[in-house]
């Protein structure tokens, strides 16, 4: 059974009892020493390392079997066993999203049997953040915060304020001061404090850090990012049962931190660990935007760390300059045999209009990376037409509506007869003939 753990709250200790849970405390991934499971992110007594969340997979293995998990609720909680939280779930529906067979992409791309997962649809801000967020938030109630906060370039500060305000949570969160309006204002529909900072994304985290320290709030992706990023392995879990139970044999994901990338790979493993799924090879391949793209930079370079790097693009949710997880995602590129690319912002921009105008999918800059990135894949041929590829779209289009300013045709302004319409529809089929539309 699991253990009773310390849990550590604006200085003062308290005991956890996490008899409900399946977790049974923290770690360091680096020197692998114990904390109990409290709000703390960094192994202080020994190496600095990052903490991880451990869990009983054996009591796990137990309880939970495919037919279990089919029983669940529609949202990222039917997987709950494998989530670090002791009592009832913060459920605003989030997960669970569609994963679309993307049949004319692919020919578009040519290849076979490629899948969109589409977080761009999620609940209840349209990103996986909803996702981390829900599970963190879970965990800060659990831990006895009232105020929580997050340093975001964008879709994190609208997870935080939305979750929060359902969960009767104070709320103050942290943006560079040039993020997109349409993620500035979906923040603060939800009535949160929000702090707009002149800086890029790793000065707010660092002023974030100060805070956290001064004030003693709950920051989802600080003193609670072990539970935190434990919500993106749901992006894993829900692949494979999606898939008929099966895992896929090429991720494409975006790459800004690069926890993500290490969590869908912990989500594939904990599946085949307690035996939901047959164990077989599944190549991970990052996207990077070239103005932010210090993870790919290490890997064409044959490094195992990063050189911090000053944004500059227009994919601003993926624009972490010095990223945390980078070691891990490059190891996991490697170590599977996938590989880490960057693309122009040019090439972002042309990136959503193709998924847009074959898939009817409309995403944000990152999963415009994400698919720039997957066509020159399949152009250096680093991409096996007949393998099982999934993409994922991690954001939606309608928060980055300047990206797209300019890039995009024009409406055709015409009077209510028929007469303008009818001279409207032949300069349109014109232009349509002198520029046709590939056929896929």
């Amino acid at each position: 059974m699991p253990l009773l753990a310390s849990s550590y709250y604006c200085g003062s200790s308290v005991t956890a009892t996490l008899s409900r849970s399946t977790f049974t405390g923290l770690r360091c991934k680096e020197c692998g020493h114990p904390y109990g499971a409290g709000a703390k992110h960094v192994c202080e007594d020994v190496c600095f390392g990052p903490l991880e969340v451990v869990y009983d997979y054996d009591l796990i293995k137990s309880r939970v079997s495919r037919a279990t998990i089919e029983a669940g609720p529609v949202s990222i909680w039917r997987y709950r066993e494998f989530l670090p939280i002791e009592g009832d779930p913060i459920d605003v529906g989030t997960g669970f999203t569609p994963l679309l067979k993307a049949n004319r992409l692919a020919k578009r791309l040519g290849l076979k049997n490629l899948y969109i997962k589409n977080d761009g649809v999620n609940m209840p801000t349209l990103s996986f953040k909803d996702r981390v967020v829900s599970v963190a938030l879970t965990r800060a109630k659990e831990l006895g915060f009232t105020t929580v906060s997050c340093a975001s370039t964008g879709n994190l500060a609208n997870s935080t304020a939305a979750i929060a305000a359902h969960a009767g949570l104070d709320c103050c969160v942290f943006i560079p001061s040039d993020l997109e309006l349409g993620k500035v204002l979906g923040t603060l529909i939800y009535n949160p404090t929000l702090m707009a900072v002149k800086g890029n994304y790793d000065q707010v985290n660092r002023l974030c850090s100060e805070v956290a320290n001064t004030y003693g709030w709950g920051f989802v992706n600080i003193n609670l990012r072990p539970y935190y990023s434990e919500g993106s392995k749901t992006l894993g879990y829900e692949v494979i049962e999606q898939l008929g139970w099966q895992l896929p044999d090429h991720i494409v994901a975006p790459l800004a931190s690069g926890s993500l990338f290490t969590k869908i790979r912990k989500g594939f493993d904990e599946f085949i660990k307690v035996g939901l799924v047959d164990e077989k090879p599944v190549r991970f391949s990052g996207a990077q935007a070239e103005g932010c793209s210090p993870i790919a930079q290490a890997f064409a370079e044959g490094r195992n760390f990063i050189t911090p790097v000053k944004p500059n693009t227009i994919a601003k949710s993926i624009a972490i300059g010095n990223p945390a997880d980078a070691p891990y995602a490059i190891d996991i590129a490697n170590r599977t045999g996938g590989t880490i690319a960057a693309v122009s912002d040019e090439e972002i921009v042309a990136g959503i209009q193709l998924l847009a105008e074959t898939e009817g999918v409309f995403t944000e800059t990152a999963g415009g990376t994400t698919i720039a990135v997957l066509k020159k894949l399949v152009e250096q041929g680093k991409i096996d037409p007949s393998e099982t590829t999934v993409a994922y779209i991690t954001g939606n289009g309608l928060k980055t509506l300047e990206a797209i300013t300019g890039a995009v045709a024009e409406p055709l302004t015409i009077e209510p007869q028929l007469a303008s319409f009818n001279a409207a529809w032949e300069r349109a089929q014109a232009l349509h003939r002198a520029n046709p539309k590939p056929l896929a």
